[in-house]
């Protein structure tokens, strides 16, 4: 039995290839000729060369396979060009999905988001029946991905067999971009954590939402979805988990996002007009921050046996791995640095050492 899994060289996507070819299965792999292989270094793997935007290309690549897995999206909280967000994620997993029907694939899963599942008012963590709407998406990676899932349930009531997950964030090792998530424990690893914004997260091994998607394959109710998450965390509470792991001191300063929200617009015109880079700032990132990402996962407990792997032992094999591979220093490196403009003895939050890419992350 072969299985094609899109968005194979990511984190998540990397992990499901793991686990299929631990199954037993025969795997391929949707790549584009720039993608990064590293992850799939060492699997046995077949390559399918092709885009979510050709339909001919993804008609070679699902031919054949049985199964489904399309984890791809484009994923990003700021692009010079947001048509892209739409073109790949919704128009691109309709294309795919369509092409799928009309070869008779068996079983899909589609990998959606948390984002997409709904946050209830009075602050409580959310299920996969909690009301949602686009007006409710900050941003086109959201929106994409909220609009995306419309289109597969809208599918999946005409028969299609497909199943829907939505992983909340996950950790662990091989997270080489890395991810967000995975960038905040790298900048906390290097010091230039100075301050947190009063949000939260729901975390997860990267591991176990690799065996969710297996399970929601094999057991996954057609046209449901399951939220892939585990334990329900405040930004302080994962600095304080971090903290004991890495030695490095956990940031007491809060700052309400309405402070940094400012900033954020600021940095957003600079980059839509100016720089056409990535905002320092992104305000999508600021605005998510504004919500409490909490979330309920007993149904894929009930229904999927989701394991629940220890949120503590989940960080401890992302520090691991980050320190074996480079990104972080063994020991910490202090939480300040000097501005090469100005005099030696004036000492700068490390905040403002971070890549641009990355800057907004360490006041989170």
């Amino acid at each position: 039995m072969k299985a094609l899994v899109t968005g194979a060289t990511g984190f998540v996507g990397a992990a499901v290839v793991r686990r299929l070819l631990a199954a037993g299965m025969e795997v391929r792999v949707l790549i584009r000729p720039d993608s990064d292989l590293r992850n799939l270094g060492g699997l046995k793997v077949e390559q399918a060369h092709g885009d979510l935007r050709d339909r001919d290309s993804l008609r070679r690549a699902l031919s054949g396979c049985s199964q489904l897995y399309h984890v791809a999206a484009h994923y990003a909280l700021w692009a010079k060009t947001p048509s892209i967000f739409y073109e790949v994620n919704v128009t691109g997993t309709r294309v795919l999905l369509e092409t799928a029907r009309e070869l008779g694939t068996e079983r899909i899963v589609y990998t959606s988001t948390i984002g997409a599942i709904g946050l209830p008012a009075d602050g409580g963590p959310g299920t996969e029946e909690t009301p949602v709407s686009l007006a409710q998406m900050a941003g086109d990676y959201k929106r994409s991905k909220y609009l995306a899932e419309q289109e597969v349930l809208k599918l999946a009531r005409t028969g299609l067999p497909v199943v829907i997950v939505n992983p909340s964030a996950p950790v662990g090792e091989r997270d080489i971009k890395p991810t967000p998530t995975g960038q905040i424990i790298v900048d906390f690893m290097k010091g230039r954590m100075w301050a947190y914004l009063a949000t939260g997260m729901n975390l997860i091994d990267v591991d176990d939402v690799a065996v969710g998607h297996l399970r929601a394959m094999e057991r996954g109710r057609v046209g449901e979805r399951y939220i892939l998450g585990n334990r329900n965390l405040s930004l302080r509470d994962i600095f304080d988990i971090l903290s004991g792991l890495t030695g490095v001191k956990a940031p007491r300063i809060k700052l309400p996002w309405q402070a940094i929200l400012p900033l954020a617009h600021v940095n957003r015109w600079i980059a839509d007009y100016l720089t056409h880079r990535p905002p320092r700032i992104p305000l999508e990132g600021v605005r998510m921050a504004k919500y409490k990402m909490h979330y309920d996962s007993r149904k894929a407990l009930r229904e999927l046996d989701l394991p629940q792997t220890p949120v503590e032992t989940a960080l401890e094999k992302a520090v691991r791995w980050f320190r074996d591979h480079g990104y972080a220093p063994g020991r910490p490196l202090g939480g300040s640095c000097t501005s090469p403009t100005s005099p030696s003895w004036i000492p700068y939050p490390s905040a403002f050492c971070c890549t641009p890419a990355t800057a907004w992350r360490c006041s989170f």
